[in-house]
């Protein structure tokens, strides 16, 4: 047994010391290579050229798409008011207002929306399940989130939030939301079509990653447009195809507008991949009727087309003669099924009447692709490892909420009409505010966050913009915050016809804070145009 030990020793040894050797040999080649450059050879020149050398990175050596995209609702307005902010925070007398009230973005839970109780109760007793066996529990929680928690961490491989997950998202909550997209359209929805991340962004983004291959690979989208579509068909090195919505009859989308900003891009030589619709809109808050979501699925199918459904403001209709229809029910209803259109529906928590913005909940359902490109679609997932657990009990939450004869249902019921409510009052307050303003006039909101008014801005004006080398909307929405404190984003971040200026406004701010933006608002307006008429 000696003898053995013994000689394993020396073998080790002998092995390391080959290694070693071995290494060396390796180090000793790549030192001689290194050395071989002309730069190694002449201490002094390798100094002087490191004196002289650029920063290795400036705007001269990114990635010149990076330069490209732009995402004009964090873009320089928002700057200037964080700005702003600062400086009432130190010297609160520093400007004529004693706040900024923040309308460019929509952020509801920053303005003072509440979130949903049942869902933070599930959350909360997910997040830390050894509570669940207290006894004091039962007084805090509802019954019905105390049940759904267990649900839920059952489903949650090591009942841990703090794990991975699968890179699609935890199947049970897959699970969850494909039950709730069949109560929702009346038609089956597969699990594995579902693929969860935080927030609806990162699926468009990968979806443009998925199609777009080069420069000669153009997206359909609408203008205005929310300026995440921009910013990634640019980051994605594509080409945005612009169609636009006719303002003249509500945001209206016409299938002959499509086709001839199809047809015209194709003479051009661009292969155009995919429609983005975004339906209710942003930032326009019209809400598409069936028959033109039928003329819209009908155009994809015959053009073979990947139809990007951004359907993230389902929950957001506030007019009564209007109502949602997701594109995969519209298209299931037409007869069309997994192998005649290509969809992808994105949803969000963020948005509806929940704002989980910073919870980073959402998901897209794929359908119509084949299993070879579901399997590329996977492995792009799989590389973020997977989304926030969070947010993905959160999209679970919100596609299966409280139901009838839950102890949650009635409280869950007033809360979400409450928020509703109070939004289509707010929309429908800043709506005939906006058309009371000499010059400006503004669509119904039908739906979503927002109202995007048209506005005519005085001659002088323009000249003032273009001395400030500025947009003429940009130059409006300046003054009005230096003014007011009041945050809107300028419509040439969304895009508009030429020669047409526009602003975007949420409808976020908490009902008692309108009046006195719809005062400080007009009492602006006034002002701005009585300095630049004639």
């Amino acid at each position: 047994m000696r003898r053995f030990v013994i000689g394993s020793a020396r073998n080790l040894i002998e092995s390391s010391r080959q290694k070693y050797q071995f290494e060396r040999s390796i180090l000793s080649s790549s030192y001689r290579f290194l050395s071989s450059s002309p730069a190694a050879d002449s201490p002094s020149s390798s100094s002087s050229s490191s004196s002289t050398m650029a920063h290795p990175v400036s705007l001269n050596t990114i990635n010149p798409k990076v330069i490209e995209c732009e995402y004009a609702v964090r873009g320089e307005i928002v700057t200037l008011a964080q700005k702003l902010q600062e400086e009432i925070q130190t010297k609160p007398d520093a400007h004529p207002f004693e706040e900024i009230l923040y309308c460019n973005i929509g952020n509801p839970q920053s303005l003072g929306q509440q979130p949903i109780t049942f869902f933070r109760e599930v959350l909360a007793l997910c997040d830390h399940p050894a509570i669940l066996d207290k006894s004091e529990t039962q007084g805090l929680f509802s019954a019905d989130s105390i049940e759904r928690a267990w649900q839920i961490l059952d489903q949650i491989p090591g009942r841990a939030t703090g794990a991975y997950s699968h890179s699609q998202g935890i199947k049970g909550l897959r699970d969850t939301i494909a039950a709730g997209i069949e109560a929702r359209d009346g038609f089956p929805a597969d699990p594995n079509d579902i693929f969860l991340t935080d927030g609806a962004s990162p699926a468009v983004h990968m979806m443009m990653q998925l199609l777009i291959r080069s420069e000669k690979d153009g997206i359909l989208c609408p203008i205005p447009q929310y300026p995440l579509y921009s910013a990634s068909i640019a980051l994605h090195g594509g080409t945005l195809v612009p169609y636009y919505l006719d303002e003249a009859t509500g945001w209206g989308l016409e299938v002959s507008e499509l086709k001839k900003q199809l047809e015209t891009s194709r003479s051009k030589g661009i292969t155009v991949r995919a429609l983005v619709v975004i339906n209710p809109g942003n930032p326009t808050g019209q809400v598409l009727a069936e028959e033109n979501q039928k003329a819209i699925v009908e155009f994809c199918k015959q053009e073979g087309l990947v139809l990007l459904a951004d359907e993230v403001y389902q929950e957001n209709v506030y007019v009564p003669e209007k109502k949602f229809h997701s594109f995969k029910k519209v298209s299931r209803s037409m007869g069309y099924g997994e192998k005649d259109i290509a969809l992808v529906s994105f949803q969000s928590v963020s948005k509806g009447y929940y704002g989980e913005c910073g919870k980073r909940g959402g998901y897209m359902e794929v359908t119509g692709f084949g299993a070879d490109v579901r399997e590329q679609i996977y492995k792009v997932a799989s590389v973020n490892l997977c989304s926030n657990i969070s947010g993905q009990i959160l999209s679970s939450l919100v596609m299966s909420p409280p139901k009838v004869g839950d102890e949650s249902y009635e409280s869950y019921n007033a809360e979400r009409d409450g928020i509703l409510s109070s939004l289509a009052r707010r929309a429908k307050t800043l709506e005939d505010a906006f058309n009371k303003l000499e010059g400006v006039t503004c669509n119904k909101a039908e739906g979503a966050m927002y109202l995007f008014p048209r506005i005519d801005l005085p001659e002088k004006a323009i000249k003032a913009a273009e001395a400030a080398k500025k947009a003429p909307d940009a130059y409006y929405c300046q003054r009005l915050l230096t003014a007011t404190g009041i945050v809107f984003v300028p419509g040439s971040g969304f895009g508009q016809v030429p020669g047409t200026w526009h602003f975007r406004c949420t409808i976020l701010p908490q009902e008692e804070k309108i009046p006195a933006i719809v005062t400080r608002l007009t009492d602006f307006h006034k002002s701005f145009m009585d300095e630049f008429r004639g």
